[in-house]
């Protein structure tokens, strides 16, 4: 998940140097999306595993 954030912010600093701002912008909502949704599922992940020590 944190490699197709990080390739939809490639993808918008791409269309954003080419001036298609409609799609950078998408791309970084998108990016951003998933690399929230990608520190939740880690802290999650983080927690249990704690507590099953």
């Amino acid at each position: 998940m944190l490699r197709a954030s990080i390739v939809f912010f490639i993808i918008a600093l791409v269309a954003a140097v080419f001036g298609f701002g409609g799609i950078a912008a998408g791309a970084v909502e998108i990016g951003k999306i998933l690399f929230y949704a990608f520190l939740a599922i880690a802290l999650v992940t983080l927690v249990a595993g704690l507590v099953r020590r």
